[in-house]
């Protein structure tokens, strides 16, 4: 055979062009020689090795396959046909292959490092630490059985010791970029946020295409509450890796933070269309559709995480959510119950434990339970205030207590009618926001007001006005309801009477919207299922003998500039200014009509007629099954009877008030 006919003779220029980075010609001279000689070692291997470098994943498994059936002692093409199955998910073949490397070159500490990998894959982190640490041993100046000793380390629960191990590994190589990379994890999980973020960009600086780091980093920034960014690191997840399910799960996430709830659905969908096992994108979709009302498809969606995932306490949580709207108490208590079991440090799950007790009238555990809301991303900020609150587990004798009005304008109203209580056993000061101010300045009891934008004056303890009841030990029988226990001011009111006796018929208040809660996306998203707009009450207009006033207020009260045909509607809300003005207007009605707002609370604790228009999904605090309330004696409770049905809640008031 002439020598230019020879395999080796065409063969010695194509490793060279590989060297060089040359791939496309590479590959094209690996394939040129294939087809003269189909058996050729050296260029099915090489062609394998190009495929696995432009991740062309199953030509490299072929080819690699092929290279092993030719030369069955060859540890490489294991140990890379190994690397390539891992790429596809394949990881129970890759561990075989990885111990196939090892068999025939037990000192291969590379087989050892993707072996390891194999292993936590699989979800064998012990038996991944051992593989890394003989790779190590192997080879102490790998930075990547490091990076990965560190990730195993992780996975064990052993932070500090994989910080260790991740800072041995940039030691070695400072610009190993997936180093860096589970450096920003590590720093994570410790919730050193600002640093981890410091070294994903690190190691995107060194690797722009390390779509791991950009969502990671994602996960970060959303956390800190710059969901901006956060959306802008996912999506460049996204796009270097399209086919990726958890760029779009995560970026589901930050929209549901911000309230994109429609949005954040579409991305779970596509984390689901991508990975239909996806547990996590399950749970996260029950959730977006739990905000938007659709109780049932929630349902679903959560059952279908825990399917999936059956020891998945968040899921559970998120089921007995969806179970508590759909008034199943009993069952979301079950729930409840589940992910307790599995988690028993989840706020979330507690809190609702404690809201569905509550729902249910057992207040002993209910009370209890809602303490759990300091811990829960449903519960409030409230005030930095030093030390543990004080609930009624110690003397007050001769003290100042601090009551601390932490949560919404209506749930202060409700539950300053403890204040007098405590007022028999300690000296009172009140601190609220100041729309409340003026109203609760003349509640039996306070020695003094201030509001929630003041320095706090000087107490002996403090208690959040919402822990009250527990203090208290307040039971169904035992709700305080001396009504009323908040008073207009008689001179105002009169005024009203006058101005309100000009016009005809029964006089009748009206809201129709809560607040929006535009930084709280929970909170908005409830409040968009509890509000309506004006035009919902336009039946009320064909009722005989009323006469209608507006007391919205917000960006809404401009519905009352056109209000429905035939509707007359008196609109003096501009001259309110706080809501101890509005408790002298609803003193001058005769009855409220109003959706879950404060202004229910205000016309309760004022002994006025109010009715309440519930969403389907109610406040605990109504109660389950009743259309009257110990809270407040003067209210009657009109509720959805399926999700959404606002049209039938009008038409039991029409009748009503017929």
């Amino acid at each position: 055979m002439h020598e230019s006919n020879s395999p080796e003779a065409v063969f010695r220029q194509a490793p060279g062009l590989h060297q060089q980075g040359r791939l496309t010609e590479a590959e094209s001279a690996y394939r040129d020689i294939l087809r003269r000689w189909p058996d050729h070692f050296d260029a099915t291997y090489l062609l394998g090795m190009i495929a696995l470098q432009t991740q062309r994943l199953q030509l490299g498994v072929d080819c690699f396959s092929k290279a092993i059936a030719l030369n069955p002692d060859h540890a490489e093409a294991y140990n890379n046909r190994g690397a390539a199955l891992a790429h596809l998910g394949r990881y129970a073949e890759a561990l075989s292959d990885h111990d196939a490397a090892i068999a025939l070159k037990p000192d291969h500490a590379g087989a050892f490092t993707n072996r390891g990998a194999a292993l936590a894959a699989l979800g064998y982190p012990d038996e991944a630490l051992f593989s890394y640490a003989t790779a190590i041993a192997l080879r102490p100046d790998s930075p990547e059985a490091y990076s990965n000793h560190a990730a195993a380390l992780a996975k064990l629960g052993r932070p500090e010791q994989a910080l260790a191990s991740c800072d041995k590994a940039i030691a070695l190589q400072p610009d190993h970029a997936p180093a860096h990379y589970n450096r920003g994890n590590l720093l994570r999980d410790l919730s050193r946020f600002e640093d981890a973020l410091s070294s994903y960009d690190k190691g995107i600086d060194l690797r722009a295409d390390l779509a791991l780091a950009h969502n990671n980093r994602g996960t970060v920034l959303a956390t800190l509450g710059r969901h901006g960014e956060a959306l802008a690191s996912h999506d460049k997840a996204i796009a270097l890796r399209p086919n990726a399910p958890e760029p779009h799960n995560n970026r589901g996430a930050v929209l549901a933070d911000l309230g994109r709830l429609e949005q954040a659905l579409s991305c779970y969908d596509k984390a689901i269309a991508l990975k239909p096992d996806h547990a996590g994108a399950y749970k996260n979709r029950g959730a977006a559709l739990a905000g938007l009302g659709r109780l049932d498809d929630a349902l679903t969606s959560c059952e279908r995480a825990i399917a999936l995932k059956p020891d998945y306490a968040e899921a559970h949580t998120d089921r007995a959510a969806a179970l508590t709207g759909l008034g199943r108490i009993e069952e979301a208590l079950l729930s409840c119950d589940q992910a307790i079991a599995l988690k028993w440090d989840q706020p979330e799950a507690q809190f609702n434990k404690g809201a569905c007790h509550l729902a249910l009238g057992d207040f002993e555990r209910g009370w209890r339970g809602f303490e759990w809301r300091w811990k829960s991303r449903l519960g409030p900020e409230g005030r930095d205030l030093p030390g543990l609150p004080w609930l009624g587990d110690s003397s007050t004798s001769s003290k100042t207590i601090l009551v601390h009005a932490e949560q919404g304008l209506g749930d202060s109203i409700q539950f300053c009618r403890y204040v007098p209580m405590l007022a028999a056993i300690a000296t009172v000061v009140l601190d609220v926001p100041r729309p409340l101010l003026r109203l609760l300045a003349g509640l039996e009891g306070v020695t003094r007001i201030v509001t929630d934008d003041d320095p706090p004056p000087r107490f002996d303890a403090w208690i959040p006005m919402m822990s009250l009841p527990l203090a208290f030990r307040t039971t169904l029988e035992t709700v305080p309801a001396a009504i009323p226990y908040l008073h207009a001011d008689p001179e105002r009111t009169a005024g009203w009477r006058r101005r309100l006796a000009a016009l005809p018929g029964w006089k009748v208040g009206l809201v129709w919207a809560g607040s929006p809660f535009s930084q709280q996306p929970r909170a908005q998203a409830m409040d968009r299922r509890r509000s309506v707009t004006l035009r919902h009450y336009a039946p009320l207009a064909s009722v005989p003998g009323l006469c209608l006033i507006s007391l919205q207020k917000g960006d809404t009260a401009a519905q009352a500039r056109t209000p429905p045909d035939g509707m007359v509607l008196h609109d003096w809300t501009k001259e309110l200014d706080d809501y101890a003005d509005t408790a002298a207007l609803v003193e001058a009605l005769d009855l409220i009509i109003s959706v879950d707002t404060s202004v229910v609370h205000l016309a309760g604790a004022l002994g006025k007629p109010v009715w309440v228009l519930n969403r389907y999904d109610q406040c605990w605090r109504w109660l389950r099954g009743r259309t009257d309330t110990p809270w407040y004696p003067t209210a009657r409770l009109f509720r959805q009877q399926s999700p959404g049905d606002w049209s039938g809640v009008i038409r039991e008031v029409v009748e009503a008030l017929r």
